[in-house]
């Protein structure tokens, strides 16, 4: 479910499930493992990205609503875990976004040091509000840390998806390359990092994550839950009538994913499910 590349001590992590390579416990499982093993095997730099020329599409539905109370917590607790996992590496991972990144594919690439994300027409956002749901305050915290708290202020309460280059604008993400160049330019920057003094740039990356370590913790799961099961259906926008889907399917999977289009922008119903208190999907 993670395809691995190493090219000298940078490898590149790629989420590898079809057709949106969404979330489920065993590929977020799998990440968390990778991540973790990275450092003891000498690789001081990973690229995160998507196969099948898409990023993420968030936390897999299918898997979220058939689960009970307590399969729920678990498998927030598996994603929590995985991105403390990611704040708190010692290693710097830069994410490739080559493909639309809503709702919990952006906040893989939140808690990532770097995101050089795909010119055209792929969009990025936390999008819960937009199908009902609440992201809360720890998905608040991190997408305040890159884009400051006014501009967070007026991105997630809107549920806003961003193009490429509006994403950039308020930094949502650092760089726009073209597809086939965001991985080598993903490359590039880890070279650049890992070009400066291992020691000194160790400690101070250290320091500037600190915070993303400190919010990203177990404590919430149990409300998020709770929440989650409250509003497991998401509430319906007062004016969804002339909404649109398109879905994006598999042959395995008919359902995995839907994408609304609200004024153009696509939504991923239902895939922020797991969002109300504290995770976003």
């Amino acid at each position: 479910m993670i395809e691995q590349h190493d090219d000298g001590q940078i490898r590149t992590l790629k989420l590898a499930r079809p057709p949106v390579n969404a979330l489920d416990s065993d590929l977020i499982a799998a990440l968390d493992a990778a991540v973790a093993a990275a450092p003891g095997e000498g690789v001081r730099g990973l690229i995160l990205t998507g196969a099948g020329g898409r990023f993420c599409a968030g936390l897999d539905v299918q898997q979220l609503v058939a689960l009970e109370e307590r399969g729920l917590k678990d498998f927030l607790q598996t994603f929590v875990a995985c991105l403390r996992r990611l704040a708190a590496a010692p290693i710097p991972i830069v994410a490739a976004i080559n493909g639309h990144s809503p709702a919990g594919g952006a906040v893989l690439a939140l808690y990532c040091d770097h995101r050089i994300m795909a010119a055209g027409e792929f969009r990025i956002g936390l999008n819960e509000v937009q199908v009902g749901l609440c992201p809360g305050p720890m998905i608040h915290a991190v997408l305040v840390r890159c884009v400051g708290a006014r501009t967070a202020g007026e991105l997630l309460p809107a549920g806003a998806l961003l193009e490429a280059s509006r994403a950039l604008e308020v930094g949502l993400v650092d760089e726009l390359a073209p597809l086939e160049a965001v991985e080598s330019r993903a490359h590039a920057w880890l070279g650049r990092m890992l070009a400066l003094p291992p020691q000194a740039y160790a400690a101070t990356r250290a320091v500037v994550r600190r915070d993303a370590r400190s919010r990203t913790g177990s404590a919430c799961v149990v409300a998020v839950a709770a929440a989650t099961r409250g509003c497991s259906a998401g509430e319906p926008a007062s004016g969804s009538a002339g909404r649109r889907k398109t879905n994006i399917t598999s042959p395995r999977s008919p359902s995995r994913l839907q994408l609304p289009t609200v004024s153009s922008q696509p939504v991923c119903t239902r895939t922020a499910v797991a969002t109300s208190s504290g995770i976003a999907s």
